[in-house]
């Protein structure tokens, strides 16, 4: 997204996550004067897990119209940061320490640790709430949107949308849930009608949210790790696939 008159530059922060048994990275964009003090950096958390920030980046609006930096980063295992697809399922790699550490790491990165604000959606809100709970004293703000409080809460929520659905479309989602027939034709067409009802209710996506499923597609392996397998049910899997995206 351009930002006229703004400035824009894009980076990488080593991250040292000695049992990844690789070199790590963190891609981060910043959008805004960071030299500039007199208006609170904020950094958007983006959700999913596995969604990585493209579809946040409606946000760059706030550095003209607010002169408010911001800055976007990819989560590890996500869009332009470091894929270690060799982790998928390894739930002891992916934990909440895991994501803190990065998110820490990259605000001293950015000499931005003493004073910023976080906004988390979703995924990101659950990030922004845990890094919240250790006080860390350059925390001003913290904006949670849309985040769920009890995962298994979320779960039965998404089943209760399901149920609003013609009862075909339901069946067609139930079969091929249970089954584990995610890439079912079937399947993906049921959940096309799901996603234009209750994920994005616009007839065409934006680009930036098209971008961002189609890095889940490409590498879902956070998105499985963290949040279908810990929860053992299928409807989480309801987003996965890029092929959902209304045509």
């Amino acid at each position: 997204m351009s930002t006229p008159n703004v400035n824009v530059f894009e980076g990488e922060v080593a991250f040292d996550v000695p049992s990844a048994g690789k070199p790590c990275k963190t891609w981060y964009k910043v959008v805004g004067d960071l030299a500039n003090r007199t208006h609170r950096p904020l950094v958007a958390l983006h959700g999913g897990p596995g969604i990585p920030h493209d579809y946040l980046e409606v946000l760059s609006a706030l550095a003209t119209t607010h002169h408010i930096p911001v800055i976007f980063y990819d989560q590890i295992g996500n869009g332009l940061s470091t894929h270690l697809p060799e982790k998928n399922g390894d739930t002891t790699f992916w934990g909440d320490k895991l994501w803190l550490d990065e998110l820490d790491n990259l605000l001293v990165h950015l000499g931005i640790q003493d004073d910023y604000s976080l906004l988390g959606p979703s995924w990101g809100g659950s990030i922004g709430a845990r890094h919240a709970t250790l006080q860390p004293k350059g925390l001003k703000q913290l904006i949670i949107a849309d985040a769920p409080a009890d995962m298994h809460d979320w779960v039965a929520a998404q089943n209760e949308l399901k149920k609003r659905l013609p009862q075909d479309v339901q069946d067609l989602i139930t079969k091929h849930e249970n089954a584990k027939t995610w890439e079912h034709k079937e399947y993906q067409d049921s959940n096309r009608i799901f996603s234009k009802q209750f994920l994005c209710r616009l007839e065409k996506w934006p680009d930036m949210m098209l971008k961002s499923m189609e890095w889940l597609e490409k590498d879902p392996t956070v998105y499985y790790t963290v949040l279908v397998r810990p929860l053992k049910t299928p409807c989480c899997t309801r987003i996965r696939h890029n092929s959902f995206v209304p045509q």
